[in-house]
């Protein structure tokens, strides 16, 4: 199915400005006009790691036993449990959407870990073959694997060293931003172009409130988090 009329009436935005419509607004849009079908991939992408599907998920007793199995939170886990939904969607858009954005939070987490001392297994989410590398610890820079694996890294690993957090903070951002527009440059009037730009409102209405003095308390958050063995949500 395609949204030309849909996607036509979208305001124009960019990474550097504001963006007018409300959230609200625009999930009313999508809700009126998208498929069933559509609406399933969408409402993956907004799902949380403490929604009633993830909470339902723990009610299993294998996935319990896999709980009892790992080093991580009982937070970090339910993270884990959405990125498995994600990476096993049959849209590859989505899919690659999850992909993306595990490897980049974990990377980002293990850079964190390693420069405070902090023990990196306890902050990776997930078993992908970039979760496994960056488990091994050690130098991110020196990896091979981790860099043939993460295209991104060298840029991710130099984001991580930025002191100004909320520098940091639109740099990754810049770096989502980016990986949008390049899986959507051929994709104009389909889902996808339709869930990207839903995801770069998120970019942008983020950014709405927030200050220096928060960006600060997020980091000093993460840190304390991090030594207490948990991560912040994945976003």
């Amino acid at each position: 199915m395609t949204y030309e009329y849909l996607i036509a009436g979208f305001e124009d935005i960019a990474l550097s400005e504001r963006v007018q419509t409300s959230e609200e607004q625009l999930l009313e849009l999508l809700d009126e006009h998208l498929s069933e079908a559509d609406k399933q991939l969408f409402a993956l992408l907004r799902r949380k790691n403490d929604d009633e599907a993830i909470l339902a998920l723990l009610e299993d007793d294998a996935v319990l036993d896999r709980k009892a199995e790992l080093s991580i939170s009982d937070e970090d886990f339910r993270t884990q449990l959405l990125y498995e939904l994600g990476l096993q969607c049959k849209n590859k858009f989505v899919r690659e959407w999850f992909a993306f954005n595990l490897d980049v939070n974990n990377v980002l987490a293990a850079a964190v870990a390693i420069k405070h001392g902090m023990d990196v297994q306890k902050v990776v989410v997930g078993d992908n073959e970039v979760a496994q590398e960056l488990r091994k610890g050690g130098s991110l820079g020196k990896n091979a694997r981790l860099a043939a694996l993460v295209p991104d890294l060298r840029e991710v690993a130099e984001i991580a060293e930025l002191t100004d957090l909320l520098d940091r903070e639109k740099h990754i951002d810049a770096l989502r931003w980016q990986w949008l527009d390049d899986r959507t440059l051929f994709e104009v009037f389909n889902i996808e172009a339709v869930l990207a730009y839903y995801l770069k409102t998120t970019i942008l209405h983020r950014w709405d409130n927030l200050t220096v003095e928060q960006g600060e308390q997020v980091f000093r958050e993460l840190v304390a988090d991090m030594k207490k063995g948990v991560k912040l949500d994945a976003r």
